[in-house]
């Protein structure tokens, strides 16, 4: 008899690991990801947060296979079907609670953004509790985005989808990155309630005009002034150019994390100390554009200096032009090409689709069995800086929902 087996999909390196993951879930194709850092000599194989990663896909799917080799260096992903919080790890009540340890150090939207995009195709709710010493809601030195950005530049994005009912992202407890970049003992809440069988197929063109500017000024464990000077400094650079910005102050105490010795078993100690700054451009046509900067866990940068450097880094992001930010640009192309089989068009900055890890993003979806994508110039007065890429949905869909 023959054998039905899926062939694996075969990957190498570490790279764009939790949207390959995504992919293989989403698509229902088992991969295989070898060559993942073979040449470190410490640190060989999967890192720590890789590792928590896929704990948290066994947590929200059921079904799912995971097979690492001796060394750490190689992956064997087979998918499940995506459950939710009804019944998976971890599970407690609807609420899938899932501790970071502390030798992460990445931001948690490393987890929050492949999350976002597994949940629409979630057969029920998805409810998850990210807790534990590695839990870093601020941006981080490694290049991720901040908790801030996830809610305020990633998630109403899903408004374009028409996805937009009983989504919250709740952050419970601020941190920074600790001592080394390692852990930050923050606490963050994804509830996500809505699902459906396919995303629409969207058609975004016009980038608008920068109507309003929001942000959030944070600190956590340090003098809540720092804020009202990231503030009075950002606000200098920007209300020129758009008066109707409005820049929150959230002042948090610092997270306190078990550290027991044999003269205190149960001691705790203070980590996660810094303070940041998000900024978020909505334009006219809701198109959104973001930065963050937040303190190194080094220290020695005033708070004047973070101000000025995010709003210099929204003014590039919005500079590079397109209907999508650097960093939101992955979820707007994934959903897309998981949506009906229809071309849908999205108007994008060359510095943007040039990005080599969107190219890489783009070879992994051909990889899973998408199209390819169509790439033109743009039209009007954006002709110079954009293009308009053509992408064709695959129809995946929601297998466990079966209305719209």
């Amino acid at each position: 008899m023959a054998s039905t087996q899926t062939p694996l999909v075969r990957l190498t390196s570490q790279k764009n690991f939790t949207y390959r993951l995504v992919l293989s879930t989403l698509t229902g194709r088992p991969v295989h990801i070898s060559q993942i850092r073979p040449n470190s000599p410490a640190n060989p194989g999967l890192a720590t947060h890789e590792i928590s990663f896929l704990r948290l896909l066994e947590a929200v799917t059921n079904g799912s296979h995971m097979e690492i080799s001796y060394s750490g260096t190689i992956v064997v992903y087979k998918p499940g079907l995506i459950t939710g919080s009804a019944s998976g790890l971890g599970a407690s009540n609807g609420v899938v609670r899932h501790e970071i340890p502390s030798s992460c150090t990445r931001g948690i939207s490393y987890f929050l953004v492949p999350l976002c995009l597994l949940a629409p195709f979630s057969k029920s709710p998805m409810n998850v509790l990210f807790t534990g010493p590695g839990v870093i809601t601020s941006a981080t030195p490694t290049g991720d985005i901040s908790a801030d950005a996830v809610r305020m530049a990633i998630l109403p994005l899903f408004k374009q989808f028409n996805i937009w009912n009983n989504i919250e992202l709740r952050i419970l407890q601020r941190s920074n990155p600790g001592s080394n970049g390692r852990g930050g003992g923050g606490e963050v809440q994804l509830v996500f309630g809505h699902q459906v069988r396919l995303p629409k197929t969207l058609h975004l063109m016009n980038p608008g005009r920068v109507k309003t500017i929001r942000g959030v000024a944070y600190s956590t464990g340090v003098p809540a002034s720092n804020n009202a000077r990231m503030i009075q400094t950002a606000r200098g650079i920007l209300n020129p150019l758009a008066p109707d910005t409005y820049i929150a102050s959230d002042a948090s105490p610092a997270p306190l994390i078990p550290a027991p010795d044999k003269n205190n078993p149960k001691g705790k100690r203070k980590t996660g100390l810094g303070f940041g700054l998000f900024l978020v451009a909505e334009t006219s046509t809701g198109c959104l554009f973001s930065a963050d900067v937040a303190s190194l866990p080094s220290g020695g940068e005033p708070p004047e200096d973070i101000g000025k450097r995010c709003a210099y880094q929204l003014l590039e992001t919005i500079s590079k032009g397109g209907c999508v930010a650097p960093a939101a640009a992955p979820t707007v192309l994934m959903l897309m090409a998981m949506g009906s089989e229809d071309v849908g068009r999205l108007q994008v900055g060359r510095e943007v689709i040039a990005d080599e890890a969107l190219i890489q993003f783009a070879r992994d979806l051909t990889k899973f069995g998408a199209a390819g994508w169509g790439i033109r110039d743009a039209t009007g007065e954006n002709v110079d800086k954009d293009v308009v890429v053509s992408v064709v949905g695959k129809g995946i869909g929601n297998v466990g929902r079966k209305i719209a």
